[in-house]
C-alpha cells in the first residue's frame, strides 16, 4: 500500500479507499473478506454512505467491527444528506437525521470524515457550515468534505468557514476516471476531469478522492461497442475517445505487464494533486488488482498519451 499525508486528519492515510457498495447483511462473508484483506494489505480508509443498500453497507461495516475490534485500525468516511425523489436534503435537520443514523448503524460514537453526498445550490453555504461544525464541536465527526459540489460552492463554503473560525471542507470527492464521461452518470454529478477543475486541484493541493476511478469497469474488457446490454455504460462511457483510450491502456499494460483497468488506475493515481481514488472491488481477487496499480509508476508525458494520445513535443 501507499500513504499520503491527510492534514485534517494529522495522519497517514492509504491512497486506496475501500469502497463499500458491495457490502451487504446477506453476505457478511464477502463484507469481511475484503475488509480483512484491505487491512492486511494495509489499507486504512473505509468509504460508505447513508444511502448504500438502504443503510445495509453501513450496517454490515458495523457488524465488522463489532465482530473484530478493529475500528481503530481504519478511517470511517461515510455520506450523507443525498437527495430523494421528494425533497432536497442538504439542510441542518437532515444532515443530523442522516448522521445519527449513521452512527447507530456503524455502532460507533464518531465518523472521521463526514462528507455531504450532494449539494444544493440554492441553499446558503453558511447555515451548512455550521450545521457541520456542531457536530464537529460535539465530537462526532472529526473532519468534513463534499462530495459532487462544484469547486466555487467548496470555495464559498470554506471562506465562510475560515471568516468565522470554523472548520471547512478539508476533501473534494467528485468523478474523475480516465474515461471521460460522456454526460452526468447520475443527476446531480460533478466531474473534475476538464483541465480548469485539475488545475484548481493542482494549485491548491487540495485533496481529491474520486468515485468511479475505474469507470464502473469500462477498462475490465467487459465492454466493447458490441456490448450494449448496459444503458448506463452505453450513456455515459461509449465514445469514440474512451475506446482510444482502452486501446492505449492495453498497449501499455502490455509493455509493462498490467492489465488496463490497472492501467487506467494508475492513470488516476498519478495526478499533480493528493488523490485517493475511491476502488469498489466485488472480490478479493479485484481487490488485489487494484492493489497492483500502486506498482505502475507512469510519467506525466505517458499520463498525457493515456489521455489524449499525443506524444509531447521534445524540448
Amino acid at each position: 500500500m501507499k500513504y499520503l499525508r491527510f492534514p485534517a486528519l494529522g495522519r497517514e492515510v492509504s491512497q486506496l479507499v475501500l469502497g463499500s457498495m458491495v457490502f451487504s447483511m446477506d453476505d457478511l462473508g464477502l463484507t469481511f473478506d475484503l475488509l480483512n484483506e484491505y487491512l492486511d494489505l494495509g489499507g486504512n480508509l473505509v468509504d460508505t454512505a447513508h444511502i448504500y443498500g438502504g443503510g445495509n453497507s453501513e450496517r454490515a461495516l458495523g457488524r465488522w467491527i463489532a465482530a473484530t475490534g478493529r475500528r481503530d485500525e481504519i478511517f470511517i468516511l461515510t455520506k450523507g444528506a443525498h437527495h430523494n425523489v421528494d425533497r432536497r436534503r442538504v439542510t441542518a435537520e437532515d444532515i443530523t437525521c442522516d448522521l445519527r443514523d449513521s452512527l447507530a448503524r456503524l455502532g460507533t460514537d464518531y465518523v472521521d470524515l463526514y462528507v455531504l453526498h450532494r449539494d444544493d445550490p440554492l441553499q446558503p453555504v453558511g447555515g451548512i457550515m455550521e450545521a457541520l461544525n456542531s457536530h464537529i464541536a460535539a465530537g462526532r465527526i472529526l473532519a468534513i468534505g463534499a462530495s459532487n459540489w462544484t469547486i466555487p460552492r467548496i470555495e464559498a463554503a470554506n471562506a465562510y468557514a475560515a471568516d468565522r473560525g470554523l472548520k471547512g471542507f478539508c476533501l473534494s470527492s467528485n468523478h474523475l476516471s480516465l474515461a471521460a464521461p460522456k454526460e452526468p452518470v447520475w443527476l446531480g454529478c460533478v466531474d473534475v476531469r476538464d483541465a480548469a477543475s485539475r488545475a484548481w486541484h493542482a494549485r491548491t493541493q487540495f485533496p481529491l478522492m474520486p468515485w468511479s476511478s475505474q469507470a464502473r469497469g469500462f477498462f475490465s474488457g467487459l465492454f466493447s461497442p458490441e456490448v450494449t446490454d448496459n444503458d448506463l455504460m452505453v450513456r455515459v462511457y461509449y465514445s469514440r475517445a474512451n475506446w482510444a483510450r482502452l486501446d492505449r491502456a492495453r498497449e501499455l499494460g502490455l509493455q509493462r505487464g498490467f492489465q488496463p483497468i490497472e492501467v487506467a488506475l494508475a492513470w488516476v493515481l498519478h495526478q499533480p494533486f493528493p488523490c485517493f481514488p475511491l476502488i469498489g472491488p466485488r472480490t478479493v481477487e479485484e481487490l488485489h488488482s487494484c492493489v497492483r496499480a500502486l506498482d505502475l509508476s507512469i510519467s506525466a508525458a505517458e499520463a498525457a498519451w493515456l489521455d489524449t494520445g499525443e506524444t509531447p513535443a521534445t524540448p
